[in-house]
């Protein structure tokens, strides 16, 4: 993570994508990106084609320098609700396009997140949504003290 790229960079991911909540799969695709960014673990995004759950718009905005403005949903999926558990960039800065209306998910807000085979653990801190694997070396930001980096 430490020799991720800044500003950060878009790619492909080559391995399957799959969330889970409520006992059913929320989203799965094989068509996902990834966003990498120093000291960040990455974040994944679906296409809405591949999201199964239920959308429901929440409150609050945020922005990212280097994509623009998120907008937020509650994820519902087999009567289980995770509030403001995911988001979309619906009209992102030009170096992101590709990822106009994709759905990234905060993997702690769900039952469980893979990358492949692999189930992800969630970025620290509440704010950032990168999914952790086991392949990364280094400290991800988000914990205490570790905000601002």
């Amino acid at each position: 993570m430490h020799d991720y790229p800044r500003p950060p960079v878009l790619e492909a991911v080559p391995q399957r994508l799959l969330v889970r909540l409520g006992g059913r799969v929320a989203a799965d695709t094989t068509q996902g990106f990834r966003v990498l960014e120093t000291h960040h673990a990455p974040t994944y995004y679906f296409p809405p084609r591949d999201v199964a759950a239920e959308l429901r718009p929440a409150s609050g905005r945020s922005l990212c320098e280097w994509k623009g403005q998120a907008r937020y949903f509650d994820v519902i999926c087999s009567g289980v609700t995770a509030s403001r558990a995911a988001w979309c960039y619906p009209d992102p800065t030009p170096r992101f396009r590709p990822i106009a209306g994709y759905l990234a998910f905060y993997a702690g807000a769900m039952e469980a997140c893979f990358v492949g085979a692999e189930r992800v653990l969630p970025q620290p801190g509440s704010f950032y949504g990168g999914w952790v694997t086991a392949n990364l070396q280094g400290v991800a930001k988000g914990a205490p003290g570790t905000e601002h980096w």
